[in-house]
Order: structure tokens, then sequence, then C-alpha cells
């Protein structure tokens, strides 16, 4: 059996860009939450950064989360905001405790 998989996703924008990415980020989250194996996927912004963002994900195992990555709705939004992200980083975690 594998095990959850919790991810923690920082995607900021290029300076001024915050809003344009936000919307795209907003528009990941119902169909996402309407995935097979999908938690836990919760959107928030940054108080300091108004163009930072982190995804709090909660997936039932990594084979799951990498189906999703295979989906439209990810390859729309990867398509969409490859001149407005400076930057992306992932980190998968599990949980110990």
């Amino acid at each position: 059996m594998t095990s959850e998989l919790v991810l923690v996703a920082n995607i900021t924008a290029h300076s001024g860009k915050g809003e344009e990415l936000k919307k795209a980020l907003e528009a990941l989250l119902k169909p996402t939450r309407a995935e097979d194996g999908c938690l836990q996927y919760d959107l928030h912004q940054s108080n300091t950064n108004p163009d930072g963002f982190v995804y709090f994900e909660r997936w039932a195992n990594r084979d799951v989360w990498l189906e999703h990555m295979k989906t439209d709705h990810i390859k729309t939004f990867l398509e969409v905001t490859k001149t407005i992200i400076a930057q992306f980083d992932v980190t998968e975690l599990h949980k110990i405790g």
C-alpha cells in the first residue's frame, strides 16, 4: 500500500502578474478537487507579496498525483502561465506523526 502524499507548491508570478496568475490558479480548484484521489487542494496568497501563492495539497498517493499532472486542466494551466510564472517549487512530504 502506498502512503498519502502531501505537497506544498510555492508559485511566484513575475512582478505585477499576480492577479493574472491568481485567476489561472483559481481555475484549477474545481476540476482538481473533483479528481479521484484528491483529498485536499487549497490555494493561499502571500500577505506580504501579492505575486506569491502556495498550494497545500493532499493526495491518496503519489501515483494519483502523477495522473493529476497529466490532466487537460493542468496542461492548459502550464501553457497559459508559462510567461507569467517566475518561480515554481514543489515539496513532496509524508506525514510522520
